[in-house]
């Protein structure tokens, strides 16, 4: 099984590139939370747990959680990041 970790930072659009950001501004939203990403990995096809008590390396003074994604062994990491950015943008809309 094969296990991928999102962080907020990833998706966020108020994160520069060095912050942690991982996806084009286009699919980035300010401030995702970790409910978001999660509703976003399941409309993907994927199981999420979310984990509230972690934060990211990079932003360890901010405690936003993260989301582990399960059983995404045909999903490369920036394809799933991707999907999951452009459909938390839509659920923004």
């Amino acid at each position: 099984m094969v296990e991928n970790v999102i962080y907020p930072a990833y998706l966020d659009s108020e994160c520069s590139r060095t912050d942690g950001r991982r996806v084009p501004e286009s699919l980035a939203v300010p401030d995702p939370t970790v409910d978001e990403i999660a509703k976003a990995v399941g409309q993907v096809g994927y199981d999420a747990v979310i984990e509230r008590d972690k934060s990211y390396s990079r932003e360890s003074w901010r405690e936003r959680g993260r989301v582990l994604v399960e059983n995404a062994d045909d999903a490369g990491k920036s394809d799933l990041l991707q999907a999951v950015g452009a459909y938390v943008t839509a659920l923004r809309e």
